[in-house]
């Protein structure tokens, strides 16, 4: 409090590409704008990432204040992710993992599910049958559900989410709620989803008493299927139910070692970093801050004052100086932070770590005859082929939810062979997803252990030039410890 804080920037990456912004918040700096960029640009469009990408953006405005024009952008953006999760619905009335799949997600339907009922009660419009369809299926699996050997590690928490969402949509299933709440190993995180399913039933005393004196610290983990969860996501969801009990004190208690992890330059899946932006923008809305924030701001030239009750201000920056300050005029202590951005130079790009003792990646490129050619040089009409070899070397047990991501310079055609009937020379390994765009090749698939997998993409060379190969990548989608790269480089395309 009344102290000033200044500092010298400069604008990052290519010429035009520079954006930043300067944010100011009485909670600890959650890196929104990065966090939700990471949610919004996420390349890969699973019904968990489709849904992460859009549901804490029905919260935006609870976070910080929107303009008109944010305000249009965000409602754009909601109301198509809703359209494309119709796609996602099979005979059932769940939802797939892929579009298309015939085989519903359990979590996937949970937490899309959960989504599409707060978009509505928020005043979204839904596709025809898309709900009515979601709660049969639900009300279903609900009604069936037993603990077994398969659901044990995250089951009960899934459940539990279900009979939440059931709740929500003002129909809940009382007697699988009773039988879940009875069930002797029940998680301390499906007790708490649980506690706040009975408070939107209207039984507010049960759930007072289920989670009195119930642990809100949940041991690390990370999950690479079922719930996609980490302990982080599961703070996050019990952040929400405090929110929704009105106990303020112990939720503000979560919510600033929450807030502080955001801020920190630590990477979270697309499951964790969206349940977290949407607790805190929960608890953010319910409690108008008391803590305002008042405050001088000088940039780009021009000193402004600032007086908001919102928890987070944001002002972006056009680079007219290079000094920005800000002076805290209020009571309380505020959080600053100066947000640089730019597009690197072809070449400079910070890709993943490669790590080939947890994952084994080899990159070739092969004539149809199946030698070798090196792709620095190649003649213009050549049809050759991409072949990326995986290996798990069976370390730290069966991968789920891989993706691997290759992007072809622009002198290179990619030759979808499910058109022209070429699969057979280019066999590749099966897969559980591929999704192919003009320049990329995206492949998803699980690998177990000591298992390899070979993938092949033909190619042609069509235009004559020199173009930049990208890095090859692949990852496991849930935890980034899991991860290899084969660097980018140039090549040329001759006559």
């Amino acid at each position: 409090p009344h102290t000033k804080w200044a500092v010298n920037y400069q604008p990052i990456g290519m010429t035009g590409t520079n954006s930043g912004s300067l944010e100011v918040s009485s909670i600890p700096a959650i890196n929104l704008g990065k966090r939700l960029g990471y949610l919004i640009q996420y390349p890969h469009g699973c019904i968990e990432q489709t849904t992460s990408g859009v549901f804490p953006q029905l919260y935006l405005d609870r976070l910080s204040p929107l303009n008109e024009q944010q305000k249009a952008k965000t409602e754009a953006n909601i109301k198509a992710g809703i359209n494309r999760l119709k796609g996602f619905q099979t005979t059932d009335g769940g939802l797939s993992y892929w579009p298309g799949d015939a085989n519903s997600d359990e979590w996937g339907t949970n937490y899309a599910g959960h989504f599409l009922v707060e978009a509505q009660n928020a005043g979204y419009t839904l596709p025809v049958g898309l709900i009515d369809e979601l709660l049969r299926y639900q009300k279903t699996k609900a009604t069936n559900w037993a603990p077994n050997s398969n659901n044990f590690y995250g089951g009960d928490l899934s459940q539990a989410y279900r009979l939440y969402m059931l709740a929500l949509a003002k129909k809940p299933e009382m007697a699988a709620m009773n039988r879940l709440k009875a069930f002797e190993y029940l998680s301390i995180a499906a007790k708490w989803r649980l506690a706040a399913a009975y408070k939107l039933a209207g039984q507010s005393n049960v759930a007072l008493n289920m989670i009195s004196g119930l642990d809100t610290s949940i041991q690390p983990y990370k999950q690479l299927g079922g719930t996609y969860g980490s302990d982080v996501r599961d703070e996050a969801m019990i952040l929400e139910t405090l929110t929704l009990l009105g106990q303020k004190a112990k939720a503000a208690g979560l919510l600033q070692p929450l807030a502080a992890k955001l801020g920190e330059n630590t990477w979270y899946s697309t499951q964790t970093t969206a349940y977290s932006l949407l607790a805190i923008a929960k608890f953010c809305g319910a409690n108008q801050s008391s803590n305002k924030l008042q405050y001088q701001y000088s940039l780009d030239g021009k000193s402004v004052p600032v007086y908001s009750t919102q928890y987070l201000n944001s002002t972006s920056i056009n680079f007219k100086g290079n000094t920005a300050s800000v002076t805290n005029n209020g009571n309380n202590v505020l959080f600053v932070r100066l947000v640089l951005e730019g597009q690197p130079v072809a070449g400079q790009n910070n890709f993943l770590p490669n790590k080939p003792d947890v994952l084994d990646m080899n990159v070739t490129y092969k004539r149809l005859n199946g030698t070798v050619l090196d792709p620095t040089t190649i003649k213009q009409g050549t049809d050759f082929y991409a072949e990326v070899s995986v290996k798990n070397p069976g370390r730290m047990g069966y991968y789920e939810q891989m993706a691997l991501t290759q992007i072809f310079p622009s002198g290179w055609e990619i030759i979808n062979t499910r058109v022209n009937d070429n699969q057979s020379i280019l066999a590749s390994s099966p897969f559980t997803y591929q999704d192919i765009r003009d320049d990329r090749v995206f492949t998803y698939f699980n690998i177990r252990e000591n298992e390899s997998l070979v993938y092949k993409v033909l190619l042609n060379a069509s235009y004559v030039g020199k173009y930049y190969l990208s890095a090859v990548q692949c990852e496991a989608m849930y935890n980034n410890d899991i991860s290899a790269t084969q660097a980018g480089k140039w090549v040329q395309v001759v006559k």
